[in-house]
C-alpha cells in the first residue's frame, strides 16, 4: 500500500505485507495434490489478510486518521482469476472443493492453459472473428483460456463456479460490496469491448458446448471504467482496515497500466514503458487505431475517454534475471 497526498503526489508512507503462500506452484497449501506442469496459482485469503495489514500499516506511519483518507484504488497483475460462488465466497474455501487446483487462484504467470488459448486462436482464425483485430493473438495468460481449461479439466469446478472474475475486482468487491467488472481487465484480458461486448454466444459455444452462455451465467456484472467510483468501503471492512464507512474505491485496473497516469501520462501521444516481469508499452489516442502485433486496443482502457493501446515483451524481466 502507498499513501498518497492527492494535492501534492506527495508519498506520505508505504507498507509492504507478504503472502503467507506466495505463488503456488507445486503442492496446494497443507495437500499433497500435485500441480500440473507450469501451474502458478495463489490463496485469496492472501489478499484479504494483506488489506488487514497495509492500510492500518500506512495509517500508524503516517499519523493519519482513517476518515482523512478520501479514497482507495486497487490495481492487480492480470490476468489473474477466481471462480467463486454468488456472494464471492472464493471455491477453494468450499470444503468439497478445497483439494481441486482448479478451484483456486489462477495467476496471470499461470501458463498450463496454452493448450486452450491455441484451440481459442484457431477458432478466432477460422471464423474470422472480429475481436482479433484489437489482439493480434489470445495469450494462455488470458481469461478465457484459463475459464476453458477449468471446464475441460474439471466441469465440476466449472459449473459449481456462479461468478469467475478477475482478482482486482474481487478485491474491489469484498471492499465494497459490490460486483463489478473493470474495463481495463475485460478489455485486455478477456476480448470485451464497450461496443461490441464480449465475443459471441455462438463463438463460444463452437469453442465448448458448456461455455456457450458463460458470459450471462458467470461474467455478467456492469463493466466500468478503471478510476470510477464502484462503491464505498462496508462497515466490516472499515473495522478490518481503520478507514471510515462508506470510503471510495475505485474500480480496479491493471498494473502496468496504472503506471500510466502513475507516471503522470493522462493525454494522448506519450509512451510509458513500465518494466518489471514484462515490459509493457503503452500509449493513448483519440481514436481506435488497428496495429499489427498490438496485444490490446481498449477504449476507456487506461483513463477514461481514450483509447490505450499496449504491447510489450512478455517475461522480458523474468528473462534477463
Amino acid at each position: 500500500a502507498i499513501l498518497v497526498d492527492v494535492e501534492t503526489g506527495e508519498e506520505i508512507a508505504t507498507a509492504v505485507h507478504r503472502y503467507a503462500n506466495g505463488v503456488i506452484d507445486e503442492t496446494l497449501p497443507d495437500s499433497d495434490i500435485r500441480l500440473k506442469r507450469e501451474s502458478a496459482l495463489q490463496d485469496p485469503n492472501d489478499y484479504i489478510e494483506t488489506v488487514k495489514a497495509v492500510i492500518p500499516a500506512v495509517l500508524r506511519e503516517s499519523g493519519i486518521e482513517g476518515e482523512e483518507v478520501i479514497g482507495i484504488g486497487v490495481d492487480f497483475t492480470s490476468c489473474t482469476i477466481l471462480p467463486t460462488l454468488r456472494d464471492g465466497t472464493p471455491l477453494c474455501k468450499v470444503e468439497r472443493f478445497k483439494d481441486n487446483p482448479h478451484a483456486w487462484v489462477k495467476l496471470w504467470k499461470h501458463h498450463a492453459s496454452q493448450p486452450e488459448a491455441d484451440r481459442i486462436n484457431q477458432l478466432a482464425a477460422e471464423r474470422n472473428e472480429r475481436f482479433m483485430r484489437r489482439y493480434s493473438r489470445i495469450s494462455s495468460e488470458w481469461m478465457f483460456p484459463k475459464i476453458l481449461e477449468i471446464l475441460n479439466d474439471s466441469p465440476e469446478i466449472y459449473e459449481a463456479a456462479e461468478r469467475i472474475l478477475e482478482a482486482g475486482d474481487w478485491i474491489v468487491w469484498m471492499l465494497t460490496g459490490r460486483e463489478v467488472r473493470s474495463a481495463c481487465n475485460a478489455g485486455y484480458k478477456a476480448m470485451w469491448s464497450p461496443d461490441e461486448g464480449y465475443p459471441s454466444k455462438e463463438f463460444f459455444k463452437a469453442l465448448h458446448p458448456m461455455m456457450e452462455n458463460v458470459v450471462e451465467e458467470k461474467l455478467s456484472a456492469p463493466v466500468l471504467p478503471p478510476g470510477r467510483r464502484a462503491g464505498g468501503i462496508t462497515e466490516r471492512m472499515a473495522e478490518l482496515t481503520g478507514l471510515k464507512p462508506g470510503t471510495s474505491v475505485a474500480v480496479c485496473t491493471i498494473d502496468a497500466h496504472a503506471g500510466v497516469p502513475g507516471s503522470s501520462v493522462v493525454e494522448p501521444y506519450k509512451m510509458v514503458m513500465v518494466m518489471g516481469t514484462s515490459t509493457c508499452h503503452m500509449m493513448m489516442s483519440e481514436d481506435e487505431v488497428i496495429v499489427e502485433g498490438v496485444r490490446g486496443v481498449v477504449k476507456d482502457g487506461i483513463v477514461e475517454g481514450y483509447y490505450g493501446h499496449e504491447a510489450g515483451q512478455a517475461a522480458v524481466g523474468d528473462i534477463f534475471a
